[in-house]
């Protein structure tokens, strides 16, 4: 059975944070059988975790080229793991696949948070051996106190929601292209096979469906990324952009982001790249040079944003909300952070996560790179910000936590009354930026030509300086209408022309 991960990523520790990946030099069934148990109780809501054997390490750093293992030790080590995986209570049994990487033989066992938690496993391969509950701590498997192990029965009654069974969804509510298309964009080895494998089956290799065959539903995570209308199954499941010129509302935009998790985030955030964020070059007495700065840092806003939706509870009918006003941004969701983290903390801009809300939609969104790893999307906000010349952010909830806001303050170039400059001017974007920008708006899905317009940053489509990029990216062969013959079709879209576009099936 093959791994939706790209193994390359996985070996080199790229997406995966290495506390959740174990290396062995070779097959060491007693220790295996231990951190199999760790794995699947994910004590800490991380996802599960993976152990690759064949790859030697040193203070959990892999030690490349990879040593491998012999290519007829294979089977005999599936064997074995079954066998000790059967005396796991309640029984697992994970996920292996040999892979071949740099023409060495690797076992790479996946090892998702299992659903029957809290798991025990012998202390030692005898048969008078006790057992224990294992669990990972930072990149160690230990041994369970009773205090961890009160805390694994109590998590035993709480499935996280997005790794939870759909009742009201059916398996033909999962899009195959949409599963296609993600395993080619990560590079997984399952993308071949899955253009031609039966929906069920592939369901099963991805981790997003289960149930009796007379009963298999989706998981909460599949509908999540793999339906082109999560909403119709969560509530509000969607980004809000509101950009309010001024406190009336007078002339207010307002755009919602719906779709597969990834395809709003990345519409959402190409449209407040293209809309909201802007470019000021401002130039001072006694500087030579020339300053850049933006009115809000992209690579902080895209933390913030990214964080709110792998964050965010799902079970809890409110959008995220993104609200621009003259003077500050906002993001708003719903609920507020873990009670792991202090209200100092909060204060502090230091938060360090212990436990995840939702452990399968950061993996995917990870994997996708589109959220950064284990508490480091914070500090990557914070340097953002300080590159630019912007104030710290503003965290806020209330004694509930039952939401949780994220405000940014426009940079001081940007506030008219500012004494400092000589002199200011607003960069104009270059026709090339503004095609790239057009390219990657369709990379998602084709649009109609309004919507593209405004996601660029043009108030209608009808401009001038917008139609002529776009009718020169059409001679171009880039992009194209998808009614070219009636012109006139109210339905009438762009979409994108590529060599390298991604194969689907349905």
């Amino acid at each position: 059975m093959a791994i939706p991960i790209n193994t390359d990523d996985l070996v080199n520790l790229r997406v995966i944070e290495s506390a959740r990946v174990e290396f062995k030099a070779n097959w060491n069934p007693e220790s295996s059988l231990h951190s199999i148990c760790a794995f699947a109780n994910d004590i800490d809501n991380w996802g599960g975790g993976y152990i690759l054997i064949g790859v030697e390490a040193q203070d959990g750093v892999p030690c490349l080229p990879v040593s491998g293992i012999t290519k007829g030790s294979i089977d005999r080590i599936n064997r074995e793991l079954l066998n000790i995986c059967n005396l796991i209570e309640p029984r697992y049994i994970p996920v292996t696949e040999h892979i071949v990487y740099e023409s060495k033989d690797l076992l790479v066992v996946w090892i998702p948070g299992g659903t029957n938690r809290p798991y025990k496993c012998p202390d030692r391969l005898s048969e008078s051996s006790g057992k224990s509950y294992y669990i990972r701590k930072l990149a160690s498997t230990i041994k369970a106190n009773a205090n961890d192990t009160q805390e694994l029965f109590a998590l035993s009654e709480v499935i996280p929601f997005d790794d939870r069974m759909n009742p009201k969804a059916n398996i033909e509510d999962l899009r195959p292209s949409l599963i296609v298309n993600f395993l080619h964009e990560v590079k997984s080895g399952l993308y071949e096979a899955a253009k031609i494998m039966p929906l069920q089956a592939l369901a099963n290799n991805m981790k997003i469906a289960e149930g009796a065959s007379e009963y298999y539903k989706p998981l909460n995570v599949g509908l999540m990324f793999f339906n082109d209308r999560p909403d119709d199954f969560f509530r509000y499941a969607r980004i809000e952009v509101v950009d309010k010129p001024n406190e009336t509302g007078t002339g207010m935009t307002e755009k919602m982001f719906t779709g597969p998790l990834d395809r709003q985030l990345r519409d959402a955030l190409a449209y407040i790249r293209n809309y909201i964020i802007k470019e000021k070059v401002v130039k001072y007495a006694n500087m030579a040079e020339a300053e850049r700065v933006y009115n809000y840092p992209y690579a902080a806003v895209e933390e913030a944003v990214s964080n709110a939706i792998h964050h965010k509870s799902y079970q809890i009918p409110e959008p995220i909300t993104v609200t621009a006003t003259p003077d500050k941004l906002e993001i708003l969701s719903f609920p507020g952070p873990d009670r792991s983290i202090s209200d100092e903390s909060i204060k502090d801009l230091r938060m360090i996560a212990t436990r995840y809300r939702n452990r399968r939609i950061g993996e995917f969104l990870k994997e996708l790179h589109l959220v950064e790893g284990r508490n480091t999307g914070i500090p990557t906000m914070l340097e953002a910000l300080v590159a630019n010349g912007s104030v710290p952010p503003l965290f806020e909830t209330d004694d509930d936590r039952s939401y949780f806001r994220v405000t940014f303050f426009v940079h001081k170039a940007f506030i008219k009354d500012i004494a400092q400059p000589l002199s200011q001017t607003v960069k104009r974007k270059r026709k090339a930026d503004i095609k790239q920008a057009i390219i990657e708006a369709l990379a998602t899905q084709p649009r109609a030509s309004q919507d593209l317009a405004i996601m660029v940053g043009y108030s209608t489509h009808r401009s001038g300086a917008y139609l002529r990029i776009v009718n020169e990216l059409i001679d171009e062969d880039r992009i194209a209408f998808t009614n070219p013959d009636n012109p006139h079709d109210k339905n009438q879209k762009l979409h994108l022309i590529s060599s390298e576009h991604e194969e689907s099936t349905d």
